[in-house]
């Protein structure tokens, strides 16, 4: 089912993992699509007390907008199993990811107030707008395979040390991104030598060498660890795998969403439609542009590299294999042991099996027939290589220091209360208010807000005239999310 508009649906039945499980060994895509289908579903409910949402804030009530820490009595919001951050404050995904359509970004209105400190104190609060959620697969897929980079190079500076006897530096990059570098010096001879590595030149990641992808700090390594936070602190629905049997958030009701409602919406998430943009539907014959529109367009895509806007918000990165499996197998996104302290596998979340697409075919959304006759996969990402996919994502996947204007009132999360992932551009033009806390309400005013490390691209754009301005705008303002109803038989 496709979700053009915000329109609330009936609570599902739960997911069972164990029979996606049994109908993966039947037949994979058809697994993957009912999956799909049922994560549609997860997202599109709105979720009732008798089903656990909401959580026990005080005695009588089940919903707030502020965090409460000085609620801190048994059962009290400070006492919930995993710590809050906030809310929670909404009985369905969509009632926050709905701009300019279901799963995407969310109003001014929607911005949550967290806590993660528990300060209690509302100048600590962090304010966060609703992000979009399309064509998330391949970005943990990117993140994915950067890190396997890193984390390869990582270990040969360790191995030139030992053979060497001597210290060695090596440039760290991941599909052309700089990370700084790494120092590896030998900490013994022969055989029992493994190499101490110095991370202090590291640059737009932390020590781990692992690409934090998602939330606007990066908190979350997989589409799953954020899917079951913002169930967790946005909706009060806490996942068998974050809790067990436990209530942890003291509201009497247990077992909120099973293993496979999480493997669902991981699914459904992961194969939503990519963003397009106005000169591909155009090209398409899905839009019209007039040739003053289109030129104004293309003149602004220059103007952003001019600006070197593109050496953060880098255009497009390649995936050398594009499949996204659920669960990962990738070292550092596995999960052997879930949150809860069970064992993964033994629930159903087996590496070895996983549930999986391609990035580049089996995404079920934006499949469109042209009025040629001609079959367009519009949400998929477009086939390099062999296996390959070409992402455009227009982001780095690097942290940066953007400077006081942006920053947090606390560093809630020891990164830096001014250091921020690059966020992505894809969408941007369908996304607004923008910035972490929605507080650009124009692209005019996000560019501006830039400082930092991005001091000098907001100080190239402020000294282009005002024309050249208005068009590296309508560059942005073309980065679009559509949604095309396959009903719809020509476009």
């Amino acid at each position: 089912m496709l979700s053009a508009s915000v329109a609330f649906a009936e609570i599902p039945q739960p997911v069972d993992q164990m029979e996606l499980m049994r109908r993966l060994d039947e037949d994979r895509l058809s697994c993957f699509n009912h999956a799909f289908e049922a994560g549609d579903e997860i997202t599109e409910a709105t979720y009732t007390m008798a089903r656990g949402v909401g959580a026990r804030v005080a005695e009588g009530q089940y919903f707030t907008r502020l965090p409460r820490a000085d609620l801190a009595d048994t059962g009290d919001w400070a006492q919930h199993e995993p710590q809050r951050e906030g809310g929670p404050q909404a009985h369905s995904c969509i009632s926050c990811h709905s701009s300019p359509l279901a799963n995407g970004a969310g109003p001014l209105a929607m911005n949550v107030a967290i806590d993660p400190l528990h300060s209690g104190e509302p100048g600590q609060f962090l304010e966060r707008n609703t992000l979009h959620l399309f064509g998330l697969g391949a970005v943990q897929r990117i993140a994915e395979e950067m890190t396997q980079e890193l984390k390869a190079q990582e270990a040969l500076v360790a191995e030139q040390a030992c053979a060497k006897q001597e210290p060695v530096t090596l440039a760290l990059t991941a599909k052309g991104i700089s990370f700084g570098d790494l120092t590896a010096t030998p900490d013994a001879q022969g055989e029992s030598c493994t190499g101490q590595i110095d991370y202090e030149q590291l640059y737009g990641v932390a020590d781990d060498l692992i690409i934090r992808a998602f939330g606007w700090k990066g908190t979350h390594i997989t589409l799953r660890s954020f899917a079951r936070g913002a169930a967790h602190n946005e909706m009060g629905m806490q996942a068998v795998e974050l809790v067990g049997d436990a209530d942890g958030d003291h509201d009497g009701v247990t077992g909120e969403l099973s293993i496979g409602d999480l493997t669902a919406v991981t699914l459904y998430m992961a194969a939503l439609e990519r963003p397009t943009s106005k000169l591909e539907l155009a090209d398409l014959g899905l839009t019209e542009l007039t040739d003053d529109e289109r030129a104004r367009i293309e003149r602004g895509e220059a103007r952003l590299a001019e600006a070197a806007c593109t050496s953060c918000h880098v255009p497009s990165l390649q995936l050398e294999k594009a499949v996204f499996s659920e669960p990962s197998a990738v070292p550092g996104f596995a999960e052997e042991e879930l949150p809860s302290g069970a064992d993964a596998r033994a629930l159903g979340l087996d590496p070895d099996r996983p549930l999986w697409f391609d990035l580049t075919k089996d995404q079920p959304n934006n499949r469109i027939t042209l009025a040629s006759g001609e079959e367009v996969l519009l949400g998929a990402f477009a086939p390099s290589g062999d296996h390959g996919a070409t992402v455009t994502w227009y982001s780095d996947f690097r942290r940066h220091d953007m400077g006081p204007a942006l920053a947090d009132p606390v560093d809630a999360y020891g990164m830096g209360a001014s250091v921020w992932p690059t966020r992505s551009l894809a969408g941007v033009g369908s996304t607004g208010p923008w910035l972490h806390n929605g507080h650009a309400t124009t692209l005019r005013e996000a560019i501006l807000a830039h400082g930092g490390e991005a001091e000098a691209s907001k100080a190239a754009f402020a000294a282009m005239p005002e024309d050249q301005q208005q068009e590296l705008i309508a560059f942005l303002e073309n980065l679009v999310i559509e949604n095309f109803d396959p009903e719809e038989e020509d476009h």
